[in-house]
């Protein structure tokens, strides 16, 4: 076993034993809930010493409240909550304080400081709370730059990094000052499936090394296969299912069999479960003919940085067209080479026939006015009912008749099945009713192409695949063009009638999802399988 490094905030405190029979973190029917609603009911859990938990669960389940519970930052209304042995309930207020720095917590959205470069927001913590030398705190901010592949960032500002960067950069600041536990909300949220692997293989490198206890809350099922020792499965309020992986994925129960289903993505394979071999009707090329948005050898710097190099890309008319690839390989520049947002330093971007590369801000407002967009994020008006914020645009850019528009935007809910919803404000809905309100603004103008940014993001297997269907649904129903930006390879090859795949500003991969798996490309194989769960 590897020498247990010192904790540098309380180097005298003895590291906790590595002992099954001595739970690091304990829940003893804890019950939490906010107002009228009950988001933990009598739960039970233990963290086991050196071990990693992986906590699975529908969004809203309240897996990061049972975090903020671990970490004494909410205290049960009912119930315990142990930690190192000691009752978080009966702790003075100081010593909570000297519990915690013996922990880590790394929050789902980073939570770097953004008036510091990178290398401070990593060496934050031992800057600020122990006297350490900041030349030697550099280096090792430096050494886990370098691990987590991060190179040559240490004086970059958080603005100026991509999400998949950021995201690494908050790990790094988690794992700097040899915690015994490090709790993880959701740490591989929007990192592509390579990212993924990578940043797990520095979990479990760490755990082997240091005996690090980790509590991971995850959506990602390739990567609580590679992680957990034990799967504890939150649902209404209690774990109903905790053992290790493959007894989590034999599970009879009826939640859990939900969620493993709809998380599997051996859909990949190009064999069925049976080992019949698929047989897919190959499809004509897409020509430029076919295009409603194309590029051409477009080529797209930002300083010494070359993102766009000679891309050529057709977004076939009337399909769904998912763009796959890993952080900072150019997608989301494409988009905006798409909107008019970026101008193509060479090349030519084609939009509905014309090269938008030389057209000013109204001529593409022209142009924009074609698409409409949703966001990771619903991006709803929060003092705006449901049927107030699909209306909002045609009321904004129009001068269509109140009748008409109510005429408009309720066909559009209708269609969307969330009319029921329509008098409600987007605070007492689920969700996914937010992701199909946020689409039925975009859609209620009448757009000839829909571009979704990481729409599965952040959501669990169950939601991804509703999420999968409304996009399919609008595509039938609206007859429309959809982009998709994506990370997700289970919603990739569900939704794609083309994907392209970047990497490093260049494309990949391209073709219809049979022509994708079939790439010789080793990158192309390691991207789309990384993610592969059976």
């Amino acid at each position: 076993m590897a020498t247990q490094p010192k904790n540098l905030l309380v180097p005298d405190a003895e590291r906790w034993p590595v002992d099954d029979d001595k739970p690091v973190i304990e829940l003893i029917d804890v019950s939490i809930a906010f107002g009228d609603n009950q988001v933990l009911d009598g739960l039970n859990l233990k963290a086991l010493p050196g071990k990693t938990t992986v906590i699975c669960g529908r969004s809203g389940s309240g897996k990061s409240v049972l975090l903020k519970l671990m970490m004494g930052l909410l205290r049960p209304d009912s119930g315990k909550v142990i930690l190192f042995g000691e009752d978080v309930a009966e702790l003075k207020p100081l010593e909570l304080v000297q519990l915690r720095k013996r922990m880590s917590m790394m929050f789902q959205n980073y939570a770097l400081f953004d008036a510091l470069d990178v290398e401070r927001n990593v060496g934050f913590t031992l800057l600020e709370n122990t006297r350490m030398k900041p030349l030697d705190v550099m280096k090792m901010a430096h050494k886990l730059l370098d691990t987590l592949e991060l190179p040559g960032t240490a004086h970059m500002m958080p603005s100026a990094l991509s999400g998949g960067m950021r995201k690494r950069v908050s790990l790094a600041r988690a794992l700097i000052a040899n915690p015994e536990v490090v709790l993880f909300d959701e740490p591989t949220t929007g990192l592509d499936p390579i990212m993924i692997e990578k940043v797990d293989e520095m979990l479990v490198l760490a755990k082997e090394q240091f005996q690090i206890t980790s509590v991971i809350i995850s959506h990602d099922m390739a990567s609580t296969q590679r992680l957990a020792d034990r799967v504890a499965f939150l649902h209404d309020g209690k774990i109903i299912s905790y053992g290790t992986y493959e007894e989590f994925t034999r599970s009879d129960l009826e939640p859990v069999r939900k969620f493993v289903d709809g998380a599997q993505t051996s859909r990949l394979a190009r064999t069925t479960a049976s080992g019949t071999v698929i047989q897919i009707e190959e499809p004509a090329p897409v020509t430029s003919e076919d295009a409603i948005v194309e590029l051409i050898n477009v080529n797209k710097s930002f300083g010494d940085n070359h993102v766009l190099k000679g891309v050529n890309l057709i977004i076939p008319r009337g399909k769904i067209t998912v763009l796959i690839g890993g952080s900072g390989s150019g997608k989301s520049v494409i988009v905006r080479h798409i909107m008019g947002l970026f101008k193509a330093d060479s090349g030519e971007v084609r939009v509905f026939g014309q090269d938008v590369t030389p057209f000013n801000n109204r001529e593409m407002d022209d142009i924009r006015r074609r698409f409409g967009m949703v966001f990771q994020h619903a991006a709803l008006l929060d003092w705006l009912t449901v049927f107030e914020n699909v209306a909002f645009p045609v009321r904004e850019r129009t001068k269509t008749p109140k009748k008409q528009v109510r005429e408009q935007v309720y066909e559009v809910l209708e269609r969307l099945h969330i009319a029921n919803i329509a008098n409600m404000l987007p605070g007492a809905i689920s969700a996914g009713q937010k992701k199909r309100v946020a689409l039925a603004r975009a859609i209620v103008m009448k757009p000839e192409v829909m571009i979704y940014d990481e729409p599965t993001t952040g959501q669990d297997p169950i939601r991804t695949r509703q999420v999968d269907d409304m996009i399919a649904e609008a595509q039938e129903h609206f007859d429309i063009t959809s982009i998709v930006i994506s990370h997700d390879m289970a919603s990739t090859f569900r939704l794609a009638h083309v994907i392209a795949l970047l990497n490093k500003g260049k494309i990949a991969a391209y073709g219809t999802p049979e022509q994708v798996r079939a790439s010789t490309n080793e990158y192309v194989q390691h991207f789309i399988y990384a993610g592969d769960v059976t």
